[in-house]
């Protein structure tokens, strides 16, 4: 059975001001370097085939430490790129909260159903990774495969692998934080 071990980003200033990311291209800060430096080290013993890491600094700068760590090579996915938050991006979040209090509400409650100003819907980047989870499953059956995502997308992953609630998207998990997954050949076939 093939393995998803997933890793969300270190963290960036964007993270410290509590800015929206989306797609913008920030790099790790010195915490986020820290971060993946010791997400290698935790990391150091997995048998990882590869690295796939969205197409942002942060990511990819992520995703080179666990690689050194685990040996491993590094490959870029453009279909791993981040939830596009459109007009959204680099607005603090309080500041959306505060300027469309019922839509920052529908985000936190119903996410599925609000699509930022000019960006992506999360059916849009669901369909997005179910294609490349589909594809990466085909490639590699069995073993351990990283992949490297900022959040949203790190919680979009684990919803279309384990079917789970989305929740409060701008209150993510810790960075650097990882799961292994098990995925189980019929989990993404059905939902392509």
């Amino acid at each position: 059975m093939l393995k998803l071990l997933l890793v969300r980003t270190g963290s960036t200033d964007f993270d410290r001001q509590r800015r929206i990311q989306g797609t913008l291209d920030v790099p790790l800060n010195d915490d986020g370097q820290q971060e993946a430096a010791r997400a290698g080290e935790e990391l150091r013993s997995q048998p990882l085939e590869v690295v796939y890491t969205a197409p942002c600094k942060a990511a990819e700068q992520t995703a080179q430490r666990i690689a050194e760590a685990c040996g491993a090579k590094t490959k870029k996915l453009e279909q791993l790129k981040n939830l596009d938050h459109g007009l959204w991006q680099g607005m603090l979040v309080e500041d959306v909260k505060a300027k469309q209090p019922k839509v920052y509400r529908q985000w936190q409650e119903q996410p599925e159903t609000v699509c930022p100003p000019s960006g992506e819907t999360l059916n849009s980047a669901k369909k997005r990774l179910q294609q490349i989870l589909n594809r990466l499953a085909k490639k590699h059956k069995e073993g351990t495969i990283g992949i490297v995502a900022s959040e949203p997308l790190a919680s979009l992953i684990c919803q279309v692998l384990r079917q789970d609630e989305l929740g409060d998207l701008w209150n993510a998990r810790q960075h650097c934080e990882w799961e292994i997954i098990p995925v189980p050949p019929k989990t993404l076939a059905t939902e392509a």
